[in-house]
């Protein structure tokens, strides 16, 4: 794997493109990648174009055309390309979100008072802000749940870091 060096608006704009492409399976316009970060069009076109100089980023020709990522650029973001990813419930302000978490990385639990989880969705965390409370989980096969505050929302890496309150994961009964 030959590791490409982005930079901050390039690693957003192909991670925002991998965000829209996983939801739908569709090409991804240039404007709806505009819309999502916030940048004028013309600027995310002369982008795409240097992504896929780069290999990480086709265009596709047409009326229902726009931009796939390619193979590649899940390696250039450090995203597993999954056709069917497990569900995990996330809950932001009581109130269930709609996406899909890529991976969660307890970053200092030998730190009891700086507990902190990084968590990688597979969607644009926008809708995210510091200080709301968010709960994550039951994860798929461990049935870990995390709650916490938002203390850091990364938009080019798609990921929040989490000041964790409370974690909990089931205690299985040694007899079954």
């Amino acid at each position: 794997m030959v590791s490409i060096d982005l930079n901050n608006s390039q690693r957003t704009m192909l991670t925002t493109l991998v965000n829209k492409y996983q939801q739908t399976g569709e090409a991804v316009t240039g404007e709806k990648i505009a819309e999502e970060i916030d940048r004028n069009p013309g600027t995310v076109r002369n982008q795409m174009q240097s992504l896929t100089s780069l290999g990480l980023v086709e265009g596709i020709p047409g009326p229902t055309g726009g931009y796939k990522p390619t193979p590649e650029a899940f390696d250039a973001i450090d995203r597993q390309q999954l056709d069917e990813a497990e569900s995990v419930i996330v809950a932001r302000d009581f109130d269930r979100v709609d996406v899909t978490v890529e991976e969660i990385n307890l970053t200092s639990v030998h730190h009891p008072e700086l507990c902190r989880a990084r968590v990688h969705l597979q969607h644009s965390v926008q809708q995210f802000e510091e200080g709301q409370p968010v709960i994550l989980g039951p994860t798929p096969i461990s049935k870990l749940v995390i709650a916490g505050t938002v203390e850091a929302v990364d938009e080019s890496n798609s990921e929040i870091l989490l000041d964790i309150a409370k974690i909990e994961a089931p205690v299985e009964d040694p007899e079954k």
